[in-house]
């Protein structure tokens, strides 16, 4: 007779990714049970980027008080509690565990765009505190990556307006960001 207080294997897990998109994982497709290492899907998750340089990364999960954990490669999914209670399905955070002493020693390119997704999105978020005449840098720095040169013809007053940098972002910061875009080559 078998146990009625057996947990069932299957996972479903959808992991939010640094550039805004979801990797889904699930017993089915990737193999990944409860009894799975947490070393194992994050395998998948750095397979899925194409990150090579790895020790910076980690997934994330929060508990019903949205208390915030990270996962531990050691451990198996069914020995995170405070995950397997939110769920199914279950949801990660893939983000920056550790920054580099000096980002210009990162080898990768892949690398550094994700260290520039997780700060943008820290910035945007408030967890990062950023002075205006720095977020104004930033901000045109992101948007010349994203739109190229200033080009008159493509980009009308107000363009920036689109893009969200700071929380309560202004119209002031909009236009600074637009004035420092406008020198960038």
């Amino acid at each position: 007779m078998g146990c009625f207080c057996a947990v069932p294997e299957e996972f479903y897990c959808e992991v939010l990714l640094l550039d805004e998109s979801k990797l889904t994982l699930t017993t089915q497709q990737q193999g990944i049970k409860k009894s799975t290492k947490g070393a194992i899907v994050l395998d998948h998750v750095f397979r899925h980027t194409n990150l090579v340089e790895i020790d910076y990364f980690g997934l994330r999960y929060c508990d019903r008080s949205h208390q915030t954990y990270w996962l531990d490669p050691a451990k198996t999914l069914a020995e995170h509690k405070e995950l397997i209670n939110t769920g199914p399905p279950y949801t990660l955070y893939f983000g920056i565990k550790f920054y580099a002493e000096d980002p210009c020693k990162l080898k990768e390119e892949i690398t550094r765009y994700q260290f520039f997704l997780q700060v943008k999105q820290d910035v945007l978020q408030g967890r990062l505190p950023c002075p205006i005449n720095i977020a104004a840098q930033l901000g045109a720095y992101a948007i010349q990556s994203e739109l190229g040169d200033y080009d008159p013809y493509k980009h009308t007053t107000g363009y920036v307006s689109e893009y969200r940098f700071v929380p309560d972002q202004k119209e002031e910061l909009e236009e600074a960001i637009e004035r420092i875009h406008k020198t960038l080559m």
